[in-house]
């Protein structure tokens, strides 16, 4: 927090458009995401992967949070360390119910108010625990589902809400960043819809991260804005790469990289040679919030709170889950993303490359009669009464079909469906609504394709449900 033919083409053709098209660069792409009921718990963690921390906020509504698993950040600076906590920021950090707490449906409210002389009190919290990193060859998973202040526009001006991690020999010491490395996985400033993520190291100002700024990037919140609903903020750090790297997620999509080779081997070795602790805060003003406009002044609405529903933390010891494909065989919540080549069971399907944001695999050669299946998907108690799919189409003029979504057994009528053209290119891509009927409870789901020619008229990279 510092800031084109009318007859089904052969699948080795299809793989060279692809291979291709690669060359091209990443298309831009979000993931979409719809606020899943608050109660909603924590996933469950994937095959190949140990859960080592969780706080789900479950408790009495007012009551403060677990002190086993949190402490709280109250004054304007670390002992000894920076004023205004180091970025410019204006809020007084307290340990007060009133900035800090539970709401008793499994939340976190961290909530910037203003008193009648105009100062700002906010709330900070970190893990006690710093020793998360992952294993040598293995992962480690941060992950937490947030809905950012709902609050826009000039009542917004001034809130800087972030969940992010420093590494552990800060504390304590607080004057040797960014050297010790800090880990921006979600930030937003000013009520935009904007996720920013990134990497703070090196040496300030400038060296090898660009500090202030760090090695950063940002994306876009879809479905509902970052505001108006709950969606989810990863970061991946992976040991099993060579060269090692930390990947940034919004819903399951991987916008921002950074690797190793990126900045010489002693400044990476610095910033990762130790494990972090989790931070969740709200600041009210200072350098990110001046970038974009300044605040808080008389017209930033106090009592927005951001709302954090569970904080998960995993690891994997090297060659198991990971990534962005979710465990096939159940598991499976409905309001994240699911990757398409996820699937349990599937005809006519070819999994390939893809250039859409973050690589890895869509699906493709995908014509009429084909179909995936997914097992195991969890839709809540609250019913789900959208369904979003992330497509492209090279078809040729005159060929479409349908992407249809059906519960249980492929012979079941479709829940939803949306018809699909040639959307540019077969990696040129676009997420696309659809209302489908109420969903509640766990149901397998079947992704069926129907069309009126034989050619192939799809792709699909992922899918996710909403209300």
């Amino acid at each position: 927090m510092s800031d084109s033919s009318g007859t089904r083409r052969p699948r080795l053709f299809r793989r060279t458009l692809v291979a291709v098209a690669a060359t091209v660069g990443l298309a831009t792409a979000v993931a979409t995401a719809a606020t899943a009921p608050a109660s909603a718990s924590a996933p469950t963690p994937p095959s190949g992967w140990t859960q080592v921390f969780l706080d789900d906020f479950n408790g009495s509504a007012g009551s403060g949070v677990n002190t086993s698993n949190w402490q709280y950040d109250t004054g304007t600076s670390y002992p000894g360390g920076a004023a205004n906590w180091g970025t410019g920021e204006v809020e007084t950090m307290t340990s007060s119910t009133s900035n800090v707490a539970l709401d008793g449906s499994g939340n976190l409210l961290i909530t910037p108010r203003r008193d009648a002389s105009g100062r700002w009190t906010s709330g900070r919290i970190e893990t006690t625990r710093t020793d998360f990193q992952p294993p040598a060859g293995g992962k480690l998973r941060v992950q937490a589902r947030i809905q950012m202040p709902n609050v826009t526009g000039a009542a917004a001006k001034g809130y800087w809400p972030a969940f992010w991690m420093l590494g552990s020999p800060f504390r304590g010491n607080y004057q040797n960043w960014p050297a010790v490395g800090e880990l921006d996985i979600m930030e937003n400033v000013q009520g935009l819809n904007t996720d920013w993520s990134t990497m703070h190291c090196g040496t300030n100002p400038g060296g090898p991260c660009n500090e202030t700024s760090g090695i950063g990037n940002s994306t876009s919140c879809t479905g509902s804005t970052c505001q108006a609903g709950f969606h989810t903020y990863a970061m991946e750090w992976d040991r099993s790469t060579s060269p090692e790297e930390i990947r940034f997620y919004l819903d399951g999509v991987n916008f921002h990289t950074v690797k190793a080779n990126q900045v010489d081997a002693t400044t990476w070795a610095n910033a990762t040679n130790h494990g972090y602790f989790v931070i969740l805060n709200v600041a009210m003003g200072g350098g990110f919030p001046g970038a974009f406009g300044g605040g808080p002044d008389s017209g930033t609405e106090p009592g927005h709170p951001m709302t954090v529903d569970y904080v998960q933390v995993l690891q994997s010891s090297g060659g198991g889950g990971g990534g962005t494909t979710p465990p096939p065989s159940g598991n499976r919540d409905a309001y994240s993303v699911i990757q398409a080549e996820s699937y349990d069971s599937q005809s006519g399907v070819v999994p390939e490359s893809t250039t859409d944001s973050g690589g890895g695999q869509d699906i493709g050669s995908l014509a009429n009669g084909d179909w995936a299946l997914y097992k195991g998907v969890n839709f809540g108690s609250t019913a789900a009464t959208q369904f979003y799919a992330r497509v492209a189409s090279g078809a040729a003029s005159g060929v479409s079909g349908l992407v249809e979504v059906r519960l249980d057994s492929r012979s079941n009528a479709p829940i939803g469906s949306f018809a699909l053209a040639n959307t540019g290119g077969w990696q040129s891509w676009r997420t696309v609504p659809a209302n489908i009927g109420g969903v509640t409870g766990t149901h397998d789901v079947y992704l069926t394709f129907t069309s009126g020619q034989p050619a192939d008229f799809v792709n699909v990279n992922w899918f996710d449900f909403g209300h």
